[in-house]
């Protein structure tokens, strides 16, 4: 059990670390070195919408295992 959790647990971190990415560059080349990329709220649309709930549903998914781990008492 704890290798399973341990091998979702790099799967999850590996996708959320991929989904900030690909935001960050639908953003623009500034997006990624911090340079002001225009306003903070935009609207989100098609995949960037749905890259955003990704980023939110793997980090959940993140978090649950994190603290799965941890109650497991490793």
């Amino acid at each position: 059990m704890e290798r399973f959790l341990d091998i979702s647990l790099i799967i999850t971190a590996v996708g959320l670390i991929l989904s900030v990415i690909l935001q960050s560059k639908g953003a623009g080349l500034g997006g990624l070195t911090g340079a002001d990329t225009g306003g903070v709220f935009t609207a989100r649309r098609g995949i960037e919408r749905v890259l955003f709930w990704v980023t939110i549903v793997l980090s959940v998914i993140f978090f649950g295992l994190v603290l799965t781990i941890i109650i497991m008492g490793r």
